[in-house]
């Protein structure tokens, strides 16, 4: 199952907070790359934080995943797990108009 995982800054989380963190948390981000659940990740362009494309078996997998990032463990963060499915709608721009 492909996901959008979308971090969630936590009541107080602040970039100093964060900072002492940070190597464990990319550390932590390419080892679940090379195992597989990151496909993706990005900075956010509306403020700090990342977005990640995930690959697991359900939602519960990769928010107990994702639970285990460091910023997380330390209440910094939290999740929002969005489950991602195929695109149904390209047949709409072949369908007969009726003309």
């Amino acid at each position: 199952m492909k996901l959008l995982c979308l971090d969630v800054p936590q009541p107080g989380a602040s970039p100093e907070k964060y900072q002492p963190h940070m190597q464990d948390e990319v550390r932590h981000s390419w080892q679940m790359y090379k195992g597989g659940l990151i496909r993706d990740i990005y900075f956010r362009q509306n403020r700090p934080g990342v977005a990640i494309i995930a690959e697991a078996e359900s939602v519960e997998a990769a928010k107990k995943a994702l639970a285990e990032f460091p910023l997380a463990r330390a209440g910094l963060i939290g999740w929002e797990v969005i489950p991602l499915g195929p695109f149904a709608n390209w047949e709409a721009l072949f369908a007969s108009t009726g003309a």
